[in-house]
């Protein structure tokens, strides 16, 4: 098989979807790598050491699509890549469909096969190829959190974890999956008062285990999502359904009650965000204040941090992506019940049912 690595174009988006180890393991396997020139160039990765992994190197993304039978990619193609892809071409990547009805419709028009990272399930019920970038994310969310409180950043002026005979910041993260603990340790760390929210009692358990009396931990509802987000001053939202679109969980009636220079980080933003007044921002221009409280919300935070991220991302997609190559996607999905699920776009059709529920299309299950 032909696999093909472009360059990220979304905005301050320094990942790349393969790194040197996975190109070696490919081409000892005895597939063709093809790499975009600089592709790797945000994480320190010369199209030197991907020529010496077996890779040959083009200069434009079109020749990567025109040549390969799979594209391994970090974020979702954009409207200027559309048409570089081609029927039957497997793309393998996050896709985040169901806060994206152009991106979709554009793929079941190309009819692609269209493996997505975040919906990739074991019958654990984890979200291994998500885990890591919700674990980078959740940890950035309280550090951006903690600047924008800054004053000099449009905050309250508050240090997250207070100095002696002086509060601390109030932190309420909603959801307490990979998202909210790892927000959850990187607050503790910093001294301030975290209160997380969830609808899972066997979760709020395991919370109260790991954090002990250095947490609160609150059932989640909408009497006590208000309450809780009122007080405080920095929230994070880590709300996850997977595969589908973030619930609004914070109106804005409720983050207008909030104190001026408070923040929200809604690190659900890709699947359409949790908070109300959340909209798609970029890294360029990360934040922007609705009634007084600061709002970040980058789509694709862990880009920020690109080395620790694309090690972090490729140490688990390495291993779907040599299945695919060596199998076929049709064989590959057959033998393995966690990677079917990452099949969204087959045939011209949405194979993934929450996708198609969240936006009004047909769904048709994958079948051979």
């Amino acid at each position: 098989m032909i696999i093909g690595v472009p360059k990220e174009i979304k905005n301050k988006e320094n990942r790349v979807g393969m790194v040197v180890g996975g190109v070696r393991a490919l081409s000892q396997a005895g597939h063709k790598v093809i790499v975009q020139s600089n592709a790797g160039q945000g994480v320190g990765i010369a199209d030197e050491d991907y020529r010496k992994a077996g890779a040959t190197l083009v200069g434009s993304a079109k020749e990567v699509y025109d040549k390969a039978d799979m594209i391994v990619k970090v974020k979702e193609p954009l409207p200027e890549e559309y048409l570089l892809l081609r029927e039957n071409q497997i793309l393998y990547t996050y896709l985040h469909l169901a806060a994206d009805e152009r991106l979709t419709k554009a793929l079941m028009e190309r009819k692609i096969v269209g493996i997505a990272y975040e919906t990739i399930q074991p019958a654990d019920g984890s979200l291994p190829l998500l885990a890591p970038m919700s674990a980078v994310a959740g940890r950035m969310a309280t550090q951006i959190g903690a600047t924008y409180l800054q004053h000099d950043h449009g905050g309250k002026g508050l240090l997250l974890g207070g100095v002696t005979g002086v509060d601390r910041a109030r932190v309420t993260i909603l959801g307490g999956g990979v998202v909210g603990i790892n927000a959850a340790k990187m607050a503790v760390g910093l001294g301030a008062s975290v209160t997380i929210l969830d609808v899972n009692m066997n979760r709020l358990d395991y919370l109260s285990d790991v954090f002990g009396n250095e947490i609160t931990t609150l059932y989640s509802n909408s009497e006590q999502i208000e309450k809780s987000v009122i007080q405080a001053d920095l929230v994070i939202g880590a709300i996850l359904v997977p595969g589908a679109k973030a619930p609004k969980l914070v109106t804005r009636d409720v983050i207008s009650k909030m104190q001026p220079g408070g923040v929200v980080v809604d690190v659900a933003v890709d699947q359409g965000g949790s908070v109300e007044t959340c909209r798609p921002t970029s890294h360029e221009h990360p934040t922007y204040t609705v009634d007084g409280v600061v709002h970040y919300a980058v789509p694709n935070m862990p880009g920020a941090v690109p080395r620790t991220s694309t090690y972090a991302l490729t140490n688990v997609t390495q291993k779907y992506a040599l299945m695919i190559a060596n199998l076929g996607w049709k064989e590959a999905v057959q033998k393995d019940d966690a990677l079917r699920k990452g099949v969204n776009i087959l045939n011209g059709k949405v194979s993934y049912k929450q996708v198609a529920e969240d936006l009004g299309l047909p769904y048709e299950p994958v079948r051979f």
